[in-house]
């Protein structure tokens, strides 16, 4: 079943605002006319959706069979995890199933019961693992879309927040990333803002303004783009570790002290938070930093935190955000929560799906990825014989975890 060419597309489930597809009708016309023996694909079926951002009659013309039964298929695609109840056994999914952390909101997925990946003998694949040799940068990734979602989402609630404590900014024109039709009337509208700031200023009582960006990967870069549609300086705080001390950091977490709350949060005034981090790493910012830079005056106005790490690298962020309701406002004064922006504190975006605010572009750009490495994954049934890097993205297998992810309920357990 595994290696029998037939690819499913699943109709997503997991919230009423993902609307990307592994594969656009485009990549899967290519697939199809390449045929089997080029492209290892021999038929494409796609579960019916009436919110998907492709409809269902452009994946017929790109000769997709419609239908919701992918019984048939030997591998299963999708954006997010399916229903649980949904997963059929002895066949091959992939989709960001976020268990390699063993975080226990994700961790249901692979529970030895019944209807969950162990139990159905499901070869399951993540795309956030398919790796670059030796560990190079994601190969299969939206994060280019998220970082792009998360400033103008968070430009605008800075509008928002602004507001509340008495100040007008040009900010509040901006519209949410998915009310935009394209990535390129988004660009226009932060050029639009600019040019005001550029000819009117900012009020002097939020100034200056300091965005910070961590990180360095696509989500970070791709936020600093946008943003550098704005008038700007950029104030580079220290020159980077030289690489052997960026390894021995990464070997040795815990001889680390973190200094981001001495040297940089004191002056931010919106942090854009983009950096891998797991447990065995000190936290960016922890909830008693945060609450002493508060007592100190510190100009924190919003957090954009594109890891949803529960309680990860900056702790106060224990809830994700939704896209029609992404902040809530954290008081540090009082260490509470709240869904508002009229009381004193910091708001906070922990959208966890950001890029599918641009459904189209953002499905064009990670399906064109995803097309090179469909071939083997729907013409192998031995995962020995899998590419390394689609090797080292399989998490469980034959009704076990692999042998890269056995740690994981080691991890689960002492959390």
């Amino acid at each position: 079943m595994l290696d029998n060419g037939v690819v499913g597309i699943l109709a997503e489930t997991s919230n009423k605002w993902e609307r990307r597809a592994p594969l656009t009708p485009s990549h899967c016309s290519r697939l199809l006319l390449a045929g089997r023996q080029k492209s290892g694909v021999a038929r494409i079926l796609v579960q019916p959706s009436t919110k998907r951002i492709f409809n269902d009659a452009q994946y017929e013309e790109a000769g997709c069979e419609i239908t919701s039964d992918l019984s048939e298929c030997g591998l299963i695609l999708g954006i997010k995890k399916p229903k649980l109840e949904m997963i059929l056994p002895d066949r091959a999914y992939a989709f960001f199933s976020h268990t390699h952390k063993a975080q226990p909101e994700n961790m249901a997925l692979l529970d030895k019961v019944k209807w969950k990946i162990l139990a159905q003998r499901v070869s399951l694949f993540d795309y956030e693992l398919v790796e670059g040799n030796q560990g190079k940068r994601r190969l299969i990734a939206f994060g280019k879309f998220a970082g792009r979602a998360a400033i103008i989402d968070l430009l605008k609630g800075l509008g928002q927040r602004y507001l509340n404590l008495g100040y007008s900014t040009p900010f509040l024109t901006l519209g949410a990333a998915y009310m935009y039709p394209s990535l390129a009337a988004a660009k226009a509208a932060i050029i639009s803002v600019g040019e005001e700031i550029a000819t009117e200023g900012l009020p002097s009582g939020i100034c200056p303004l300091v965005f910070v960006f961590t990180g360095s990967g696509h989500a970070s870069i791709a936020a600093q783009e946008l943003f550098k549609l704005l008038p700007h300086t950029f104030v580079d705080p220290s020159r980077l570790p030289e690489l052997f001390e960026k390894n021995d950091y990464y070997e040795h977490p815990e001889q680390y002290n973190p200094i981001f709350h001495e040297k940089i949060a004191p002056y931010a005034s919106a942090i854009i938070n983009c950096i891998y981090w797991e447990k065995q790493f000190p936290r960016l910012l922890s909830t008693q930093q945060l609450r002493d830079l508060a007592q100190k005056g510190c100009p924190l106005v919003g957090i954009s935190d594109l890891t949803c790490d529960m309680e990860g690298s900056i702790e106060i962020l224990n809830q994700t955000t939704t896209i029609d309701s992404p902040f809530f406002r954290y008081d540090p004064k009082n260490d509470s929560y709240h869904h508002d922006m009229e009381g004193d504190g910091i708001i906070c975006s922990v959208v966890d799906n950001l890029p599918t605010e641009f459904p189209k572009e953002a499905s064009q750009h990670f399906g064109g990825l995803l097309s090179q490495f469909i071939g083997s994954l729907a013409s192998v049934a031995d995962i020995a014989k899998l590419p390394g890097n689609l090797r080292r993205a399989c998490i469980a297998h034959g009704g076990a975890l692999t042998s890269l992810y056995e740690y994981i309920p080691t991890m689960r357990n002492s959390g």
